[in-house]
C-alpha cells in the first residue's frame, strides 16, 4: 500500500465519501461497536433524556441505544452528508420525531445552550480542528447536569496503525484530562477496556480504549 492509499483512507476515516466511504462505514460500525456499545451502556440513559451524538457513521448502533430507556430523544450530528444518508437509510423505521440526523460543518453546533442530557462520540476526537474550542461547544449545548462521553484508542496502538500519520491528531489521555478541565468539565471517570479487531493481515489484535466520563459544571 502507497503513501496516497494510506492518505485516502486516513480522509476516508475522517470524513467517508463516495462508494469507498459506504464500505467504510460499514467497517467503522463493525470495528467500533464494542467501543460504542460500551459508551451508550456508560450514558446511564433515563427517561425523556436528550441525546446528542457526534459523528455517528452509519448508525448502526441507534436500536440499541434506543432500547436504553423509554422516549429517549436522539439528535445525530455529521460532517460526512454521505454517513448522514446511509444513517437515515439504515434507520428509517426509526425515523421519528424523536430521532434527527443533522449535518454540520465541524466546529459549531447548530443547537441552543442547555439542549441535551447527555453527548458522546467515539473515536472522533482525532479529527477535531481545535479541540478545546470544541469541547466549550459541547459544554454551552450541555444542561446544567449533563455528561459528556469522549472515547477513543490508545495512542501506541494508533501509533502503530500506517495511515494515522495522516489527517489523525492522537492523544494521551493526560492531554484529554487537561483540554476536559479547561473547558469546564470535571472528570467523573476515565473507563480503560479493550476490545479484538482485524488487523490488515486478518489477524486479531487486542486494543485498548478509553471512555472519558465528564461532568458539566
Amino acid at each position: 500500500m502507497n503513501e496516497e492509499d494510506l492518505k485516502n483512507i486516513a480522509q476516508q476515516l475522517s470524513k467517508p465519501d463516495g462508494e469507498a466511504g459506504i464500505q467504510m462505514g460499514e467497517m467503522m460500525n463493525s470495528t467500533n461497536i464494542t467501543m460504542t456499545s460500551d459508551s451508550i451502556n456508560q450514558l446511564n440513559l433515563k427517561d425523556n433524556d436528550s441525546v446528542l451524538e457526534i459523528g455517528h457513521g452509519n448508525c448502526g448502533h441507534l436500536g440499541y441505544l434506543l432500547s436504553k430507556a423509554n422516549h429517549l430523544n436522539y439528535t445525530g450530528l455529521e460532517i460526512s452528508a454521505l454517513m448522514s444518508d446511509e444513517a437515515k437509510k439504515m434507520n428509517k423505521h426509526l425515523l421519528d420525531d424523536n430521532v434527527t440526523f443533522q449535518l454540520y460543518e465541524g466546529t459549531k453546533l447548530p443547537f441552543e445552550e442547555s439542549s441535551f442530557d447527555a453527548v458522546f462520540t467515539v473515536n472522533t476526537i482525532y479529527f477535531w480542528k481545535d479541540p478545546q474550542e470544541f469541547l466549550k461547544e459541547i459544554h454551552r449545548v450541555l444542561n446544567q447536569k449533563g455528561k459528556l462521553l469522549i472515547t477513543m484508542a490508545d495512542k501506541s496502538f494508533m501509533e502503530k496503525l500506517p495511515f494515522t500519520k495522516y489527517v489523525f491528531t492522537l492523544y494521551e489521555t493526560s492531554e484529554i484530562e487537561k483540554l476536559a478541565e479547561s473547558a469546564g468539565f470535571e472528570i467523573s471517570k476515565i473507563k480503560e477496556n479493550t476490545d479484538e479487531v482485524r488487523s490488515k493481515a486478518g489477524d486479531l489484535v487486542t486494543r485498548k480504549f478509553y471512555t472519558f466520563i465528564l461532568d458539566k459544571v
